[in-house]
């Protein structure tokens, strides 16, 4: 029964991790905002942080700090550890702290942890006990049946978010590749024009060929920049939800090209 209990935690508590994410998008940008990782209504961080305090920090309830101080380094460290996880597997970082004080990698930061101490302990003292008197009215069928069903649609969203994410990646790849490739050909283009431009004034021979060279090249060029554009102006759902999600996120290893995509984005949203 343990399994079950802390499997319909996860569920509860990672939609109203997910609904408190949205109202407070809502309350800044004055819009619905999807403030989740995934496609769906469910932050999987609030329903696994949540769910193991309310599992395994419950009987430290009679003492508030001993209760207070668990939850905050237990939930600093899931917050940790998910933020590198991500960083690792999608090379993108989803959230940063590092221009907040006494921050650890970004990831984490001393004020945040301090206030999910708290939102913890109010859990675990007043709103945990009704939530499980709640859920120990469902019957324990009708409750493996919304398991299977959530988690079958969890999985599918989590195959589904993977995918589009590695998608965006490879196309920031492909973008860094042309643009490192437009910077070689506009710097060779520069050296050859010029030494094209002096030997022709010189009535030197070897000039003619070096400017057809040149030419080429400009055409390259225009090549380039049109697989460019045409991979930046992409307009992608994921792409799009992501960057409302999560203002601050990056990628690691394709920051100019994630930037590129995020300017797009933003002028495409100001012309709708």
């Amino acid at each position: 029964m343990t399994v079950y209990y802390f499997a319909l935690y996860f569920f509860l508590y990672g939609f109203l991790g997910w609904c408190c994410e949205v109202v407070y998008a809502a309350s800044r940008e004055k819009k619905f905002v999807n403030r989740g990782f995934l496609n769906g209504p469910i932050c999987p961080i609030y329903g696994i942080g949540v769910g193991v305090v309310v599992q395994f920090l419950g009987h430290f309830k009679e003492n508030i700090l001993l209760l207070y101080a668990a939850s905050v380094i237990l939930v600093t460290a899931l917050e940790w550890a998910t933020g590198l996880v991500l960083e690792k597997i999608f090379h993108n970082r989803w959230w940063d702290y590092s221009n907040m004080p006494l921050n650890l990698n970004g990831y984490v930061c001393l004020l945040f942890s301090l206030i999910w101490g708290v939102a913890c302990v109010l859990i675990v003292a007043f709103i945990h006990p009704a939530v499980h008197s709640l859920l120990a009215y469902l019957p324990f069928a009708l409750g493996l049946a919304l398991l299977l069903i959530s988690g079958i649609g969890l999985l599918a969203d989590v195959y589904v978010t993977a995918a589009g994410i590695f998608k965006i990646n490879r196309r920031l790849e492909s973008m860094d590749k042309i643009a490192a490739e437009l910077r070689e050909l506009s710097n060779g283009l520069g050296g050859n024009l010029y030494r094209g431009v002096v030997e022709a004034l010189e009535m030197k021979e070897e000039a003619k060929q070096k400017l057809e060279i040149s030419e080429t090249m400009t055409e390259r060029i225009r090549e380039l920049k049109k697989k460019y554009n045409d991979l930046a102006s992409v307009k992608t759902y994921m792409s799009a939800r992501l960057m409302k999600a999560f203002p601050k996120m990056n990628s690691k290893k394709h920051r100019e090209g994630w930037e590129e995509l995020r300017k797009r984005l933003k002028s495409w949203q100001n012309d709708n």
